[in-house]
């Protein structure tokens, strides 16, 4: 991508930008402490008038101190904007404030990942979900996904969620183009895909494989919207290599799985794949490639939540760059015989077939 082949920095502008990373962590906590405590709300409706200090206090019930400490900051932070005696909400406070994407990453960020990045380091060095012990005791966050503190999973599904859903009307329109009866959904999670393609139609049954921990969320709220008769369950760990794949499926479907292993344990899964599907059979992969994304915004986000897979989900995983994806999706015995990119808020579809 061009915007990263040059240094865009004068010396001056560099240490400036120096000082932002240094107390980042500072900034983003204020950023969330006004959005939480109603403080940009307050600003927002009063729109271009702004208000003082003292009427952003009793309207929100936080101290003038506290209202001025953060508001300073967020001045500097260009969150809001000065117009004596008032503060002014600005475009990035109005984003903070109103858009989904933003209040996803920020509270996956605030409740998932915070505590646990402080233990980086020790993830790159030791290969390790190091700082996967600030949520609780388990090899990966995956095995942990149903017994994380509430406000972590909360946050958890919200984001993982909020990316998925923006593509099922287009994915939806393309998988049942060629009207498969059978669909194998591979790390369906708690069953999100395997609901929207029960309701899109009623000729189509489905297998969710997963670990037997997400099977359980996942049958709970598959029988919760009436389609158990047509959907059925197989608990695996898809690392297990003497672990047998069910047979049979028109389509097997990963959204979103693939970005969760290390590049040799893809090649693994997918070779299991290709040796147990039927040669008729279409395997389908979406996917999130940092480089083939339209805004920068994107693909800094992509590859801040990599760091996430590094230090908290399982130590070795990553969003990758399509083309070292593809080169795995080659050596395990496919052909993408098509691609589709940005779908949704920035997705990639792979439709492959067996070489």
């Amino acid at each position: 991508m061009n915007t990263y082949q040059t240094d865009p920095y004068t010396a001056l502008e560099a240490k400036t930008e120096a000082q932002k990373l240094a107390f980042a962590p500072i900034v983003f906590h204020t950023a969330r402490t006004l959005r939480d405590l109603g403080i940009l709300t307050a600003l927002d409706q009063a729109k271009d008038d702004g208000l003082a200090a003292a009427q952003i206090a009793q309207q929100t019930q936080v101290s003038e101190y506290g209202v001025k400490v953060l508001l300073d900051m967020a001045l500097s932070a260009r969150i809001v904007t000065w117009q004596a005696p008032n503060y002014v909400i600005a475009k990035l406070g109005y984003s903070l404030l109103h858009d989904g994407m933003t209040r996803a990453n920020m509270d996956f960020t605030a409740d998932v990942c915070y505590a646990g990045m402080m233990h980086l380091t020790e993830a790159i060095k030791e290969g390790t979900p190091a700082g996967l012990k600030e949520l609780g005791d388990w090899t990966t966050i995956y095995e942990g996904l149903s017994s994380l503190p509430e406000k972590a999973k909360q946050s958890w599904f919200t984001f993982d969620h909020f990316y998925s859903d923006n593509s099922f009307p287009v994915l939806l329109k393309k998988i049942f183009s060629s009207q498969p009866k059978q669909i194998f959904d591979i790390g369906g999670n708690t069953g999100k895909w395997t609901l929207q393609c029960c309701k899109h139609s009623q000729d189509v049954a489905l297998t969710l494989i997963d670990l037997p921990q997400q099977i359980a969320l996942a049958k709970e709220n598959v029988a919760q919207h009436g389609f158990s008769d047509r959907v059925t369950f197989y608990p695996a760990n898809m690392l297990d290599k003497s672990q047998d794949l069910p047979q049979g499926a028109d389509v097997w479907w990963m959204s979103q799985f693939l970005d969760c292993f290390s590049p040799m344990e893809i090649l693994s899964i997918l070779r299991r794949v290709r040796a147990a599907m039927k040669p008729e059979a279409k395997v389908y992969i979406l996917e999130l490639f940092w480089d083939a994304q339209r805004y920068e915004a994107a693909s800094y986000s992509l590859n801040a939540t990599s760091l996430y897979f590094t230090c908290l989900a399982n130590g070795n995983s990553r969003f990758y760059r399509s083309e070292d994806f593809l080169e795995i999706v080659a050596e395990a015995g496919f052909n993408v015989s098509e691609r589709t990119d940005d779908i949704g808020l920035g997705h990639t579809l792979l439709e492959l077939v067996a070489s």
